[in-house]
């Protein structure tokens, strides 16, 4: 590493006064769709596992079909980040959400035929996880398009709070609807979100692309370029690492929280309190997003991670040896909230310094990373240390991956600190 690439800094490039998130009509639109497509996504995270589990009784297809939100960006992250640099990013979005609507019409149209089979179930779930995968590739670029660098603390934590919200909104709302409509039929909830998002997108107006365009490199020197600057950027590589580990965490926490419960707290699968863990960690996300733009104009990103980090760690152990549930709900509470203040002030540090022809390819390398490899290896390694150790020492395991990337982000901290005097001498 270069000591030019050394000395950067983790300050803030996006100096400019925020607006009014309400006086950008592309970002209200977009916002829209986000919600709606959101809330059906939701449901459909409910009723695929049940539709799997009715069509196949196996427990391992439900698990495949449940891990179908992450699979995709082991498989398909750096082609979509390539495809997004290379495209229009709203017509790409546009595209992918009108192709998800006709695959989930597939199901309830096979069931109405009586030829629906859980091979079709599971198709569709990996292909429309595929199919939003390249969307979520095209929002990278496309948010900052819409909203100015200045305005993306406040936009992303919109986002991500609202997504939060309509997690929980659209689980609940799904048991409801599988007993009104029935598994199948309650998919075309989903589909039709994905329409509604569709026209929405297509709403925002396009923003033209200044000077002529870039001669384009071939598939591997495009994703070559990406990973050189994510790799070549010294916070954004530590970022990076933190963002998995804080992903690990996550993926343990979820896929122990029923065995949590029950081991750790004495609730059975039958108890509503249950439920009440869940939401406790979804509804601490929607805090930490609302929490995030204030923050992010005290403090830069690096402070941030430096006091967010430590304290998920300390709340983590709260979790791990709380005796009473109610203490372990808020506890889960405030975790969640510093959790997802570490994410949205990620994404969007990352979104800030990575130029607009690179978004694609850096963001979703950060996210194939973090997703695609940090949730489903955190579910596996906690779960392989509950049935060797016990819950407390499984659930361990996303407090310790949490202290680690605190301490990481304390490390380089301290180093830039004794370089300083160095450099003024």
């Amino acid at each position: 590493m270069s000591s030019s690439a050394e000395q950067q800094t983790i300050d803030d490039p996006a100096k400019s006064t925020p607006q009014p998130l309400r006086k950008l009509r592309g970002f209200r639109f977009f916002f829209l769709s986000r919600t709606i497509s959101g809330l059906g996504s939701a449901v459909t995270t409910v009723v695929l596992p049940v539709l799997t589990y009715q069509q196949t009784r196996s427990p391992l297809l439900v698990s495949l079909v449940a891990a179908a939100g992450t699979l995709p960006y082991l498989l398909f992250g750096l082609v979509a980040g390539v495809v997004a640099d290379r495209v229009d990013r709203r017509r790409l979005m546009v595209a992918a959400d009108i192709l998800n609507a006709a695959c989930l019409a597939t199901i309830p149209a096979a069931a109405a035929l009586g030829v629906l089979t859980g091979v079709q179930v599971i198709v569709v779930a990996l292909l429309s996880s595929s199919l939003a995968l390249f969307f979520d590739a095209g929002v990278y670029g496309f948010v900052p398009e819409t909203v100015g660098k200045e305005n993306l603390a406040q936009a992303n934590g919109l986002i991500y709070g609202a997504e939060s919200v309509v997690r929980i909104t659209g689980t609940a709302v799904a048991g409801g609807l599988m007993v009104l409509l029935s598994p199948a039929d309650s998919v075309v909830v989903d589909a039709v979100s994905f329409i509604a998002s569709a026209v929405l997108v297509r709403a925002v107006a396009r923003k033209p692309r200044s000077g002529a365009p870039a001669a384009r490199p071939g598939f591997k020197e495009s994703v070559g370029e990406g990973l050189r600057f994510l790799w070549g950027h010294p916070v954004l590589r530590t970022m990076t690492v933190v963002g998995t580990l804080q992903s690990f965490a996550g993926g343990a926490i979820v896929g122990q929280m029923v065995v949590y419960a029950d081991r750790g707290l004495g609730i059975s699968g039958t108890d509503a309190r249950i439920g009440f863990l869940y939401a406790a960690w979804s509804a601490g996300g929607i805090g930490g997003s609302l929490l995030l733009p204030r923050i992010r104009r005290r403090l830069d990103a690096s402070r941030i991670l430096l006091l967010a980090l430590p304290a998920g760690a300390l709340l983590g152990l709260v979790v791990v040896f709380a005796q009473d549930w109610r203490v372990a709900v808020a506890a889960l509470a405030v975790w969640g909230s510093a959790y997802l203040v570490v994410l949205v002030n990620t994404m969007t540090y990352s979104q800030e310094v990575t130029p607009a022809e690179l978004q694609g390819r850096v963001n979703t390398t950060r996210r194939m990373l973090s997703s695609g490899l940090g949730v489903p290896l955190g579910a596996l390694v906690a779960s392989a240390v509950t049935v060797r150790f016990g819950i407390h020492a499984g659930m361990s395991t996303a407090v310790a991956s949490v202290a680690l990337a605190a301490a990481l982000v304390w490390s380089v901290h301290v180093r830039q600190l004794v370089r300083e005097p160095a450099r003024r001498d």
